[in-house]
């Protein structure tokens, strides 16, 4: 249903961008967003975005000011841009959609992986 994309390896200070499409039987999309998870830490939210006009979003604090999340609605896709990365952004990353098939329910991507050397 969500297929993510644009992990690797990359220098701190250095940028990424992450891919999120939705397809499949996902009719309708209320949000969508990118978790984090790295070893011995909670998964995180990173950034969140509504679908509807006006695309309303959510930052962490901890990528605040670095990441930048937009959508493309016509496409079903999110974006995830990732500016003067640290080593501490390294971690799986997940896309996640608030959507509906038959019912409204939480959708998950597979993880990518993102690593920052430092």
């Amino acid at each position: 249903q969500l297929q993510a994309s644009g992990g690797g390896l990359v220098q701190a200070g250095g940028s990424l961008r992450l891919s999120c499409t939705a397809s499949g039987s996902i009719k309708s999309i209320n949000s969508m967003g990118w978790y984090r998870h790295s070893p011995g830490k909670q998964r995180e939210l990173c950034a969140e975005i509504t679908m509807a006009a006006g695309g309303n979003t959510y930052y962490a604090d901890s990528v605040k000011g670095r990441f930048t999340i937009s959508r493309d609605g016509a496409k079903n896709t999110v974006y995830l841009q990732m500016n003067s990365l640290k080593p501490e952004d390294t971690a799986v990353y997940y896309c996640h959609a608030l959507a509906f098939t038959t019912n409204w329910g939480s959708y998950w991507g597979q993880g990518t992986l993102v690593t920052v050397s430092s």
